[in-house]
């Protein structure tokens, strides 16, 4: 079956976290990074998607991109801020739209549950990435800045770091 990819994006249920884990397992597997396969994302996901941390929103039927947001409260402002932890669109489709509609309707979904900011992590060589999220009014610096902001992480399996 052809995708249909006109129809407006949609925010996922979850019923829907399947098809949300087979395209983010998708997604990884694409770049060569790991992935703890659909069944262990799709469970994560009906976990999570039950709950008011984490927005989904699919585009096509059947599916064929996907945005998921982390959403959580932030002493600067006062309603959530969201982390866009992935979009992706399938390959053959990208250059359609179906990512800026992605975008936009996950942008109206944090307004709509009151949230001010969007936040995302691209990496420094993605320059399609930063090409495409700069064109959609994002920046990777604070107003009046010239440095960019950095993201640091830790994975906190690995026990506490004692300063030197």
């Amino acid at each position: 079956m052809e995708p249909t990819t006109s129809a407006a994006p949609r925010v996922c249920s979850v019923e829907d976290a399947g098809a949300v884990a087979a395209l983010l397992d998708a997604f990884n597997r694409e770049y060569g990074d790991p992935t703890p396969g659909v069944g262990v994302l799709a469970t994560r996901l009906r976990r999570l998607l039950a709950g008011d941390a984490a927005i989904a929103v699919l585009a096509g039927e059947p599916a064929v991109g996907v945005a998921l947001l982390s959403v959580r409260l932030n002493v600067w402002y006062d309603g959530p801020v969201a982390v866009l932890d992935e979009l992706y669109v399938v390959p053959g489709l990208r250059g359609h739209g179906i990512g800026s509609g992605l975008l936009r309707a996950a942008e109206a979904v944090v307004i709509a549950r009151g949230g001010e900011l969007v936040e995302i992590n691209v990496d420094g060589d993605d320059v399609d990435a930063r090409r495409f999220y700069e064109r959609h009014g994002y920046s990777n610096s604070e107003p009046g800045r010239d440095e960019q902001l950095l993201y640091y992480y830790r994975e906190l399996t690995a026990g506490p770091v004692t300063p030197a």
